[in-house]
């Protein structure tokens, strides 16, 4: 079975072609970074109208890559939430369109369980991913979630926690921001990171008792107050001739330890991170854990949980953490298996979960 799958829940416009949910035919992915980076975040207007202009070529080259035209496609699937409203609603509009005028199947999504499934693929010229086995624990972690779940089958999910306040994502791309270091900022923290030594400062681990869920506001909050003490003036906003504001960093005095602030910020985020992922693969018995979403391509969680797990660890290659079309793709087949399909009166679900919550107090059999 080969899918169109089309992704366009936040600031990338990606489209892909995956044959029977494992093998990647193609992955064309557009980053908008250049876009949004003078902002310190992603603009949702202005990455709407970024896909409006995008999303079509990307399909064309996807198709191009894939060496598969309109007729060799068994359905089309498409993110259909959580996501920036605006931004999904190009994708799902699109991924509508092609369904009817090609009169195939709609597979929606949801942009959580295609990050859990990006661990099913296989790149071209990859050796083949085996695929992963039942139970396993999935940590999936991203710029706007954080969710730690235990997944008994296809489409078998139970919500063991969640972050309360910031998504581990999103507190990297604030750390970063306070710190100066640019956008994204998971990638610009584990850069200054490398340079650093953690435990120079003390940063709190939101431990939340023997819950599964996190919490990220403290930290952050944590690490704005060692900075105060450097700091020579306020973060200003300056009106640019563009019609939103441009963040500008603070100015710092000459002996800032960023590196060590980095490094500090990052293990405070891994430490938690990690640790109750592994404890989670004991409780209920795992066979492995999962790794998903932008923040699964960050080198120290990945060591830190080998450290700690008690199961073998699982983690996609670094192109398909970030948001992808493949995993989306991937995802639809799955669910195709399980007779899922949209109508073409499909709307977006900006805030759609991807399981219930579900409070465990005892081990799941």
């Amino acid at each position: 079975m080969i899918i169109l799958g089309i992704e366009t829940s936040c600031d990338e416009t990606a489209a892909a072609v995956v044959r029977d949910g494992r093998f990647v035919l193609s992955n064309v992915i557009r980053s908008q970074v250049d876009l949004h980076e003078r902002y310190g975040g992603v603009v949702p207007e202005l990455a709407s109208r970024r896909h409006v202009t995008t999303i079509v070529p990307v399909i064309d080259l996807a198709l191009e890559q894939a060496e598969v035209g309109p007729s060799q496609i068994d359905a089309v699937a498409v993110t259909e939430g959580p996501g920036l409203a605006g931004s999904l609603l190009v994708g799902v509009n699109v991924a509508k369109t092609l369904a009817f005028v090609w009169e195939k199947p709609l597979i929606p999504v949801n942009h959580l369980e295609g990050h859990v499934y990006a661990n099913w693929l296989t790149l071209p010229g990859q050796e083949e991913v085996q695929e992963p086995s039942f139970p396993l624990v999935c940590l999936i972690v991203s710029g706007g979630h954080t969710e730690l779940v235990l997944m008994r089958g296809h489409g078998d999910y139970i919500l063991l926690g969640r972050t309360l306040d910031d998504a581990a994502g999103e507190a990297f791309d604030k750390a970063a921001r306070l710190l100066g270091l640019g956008f994204p900022g998971g990638p610009a923290i584990q850069k200054a990171a490398e340079r650093g030594r953690p435990g120079r400062f003390s940063l709190p681990r939101a431990w939340l008792g023997d819950s599964y869920d996190f919490s990220f506001s403290g930290l952050k909050t944590a690490l704005l107050r060692i900075l105060e003490q450097y700091q020579r003036r306020p973060p200003r906003r300056v009106t640019t001739r563009q019609p939103f504001p441009e963040y500008v960093a603070p100015e710092y005095g000459p002996n800032v330890p960023i590196a060590d602030l980095a490094a500090e910020f990052q293990a405070a985020v891994v430490d938690v991170l990690a640790e109750k992922t592994a404890r989670a693969a004991r409780e209920f018995g795992a066979t492995m854990v999962l790794l998903a979403g932008g923040v699964a391509a960050n080198a120290a969680l990945r060591q830190r949980l080998h450290e700690l797990s008690p199961v073998p660890v699982r983690y996609p290659a670094p192109i398909l953490c970030t948001d992808n079309a493949a995993m989306i793709a991937g995802a639809a087949y799955y669910l195709a298996q399980r007779g899922v399909r949209a109508d073409l009166d499909l709307d977006v679900q900006a805030q759609l979960p991807l399981v219930t919550r579900t409070l465990i107090q005892t081990a799941v059999p």
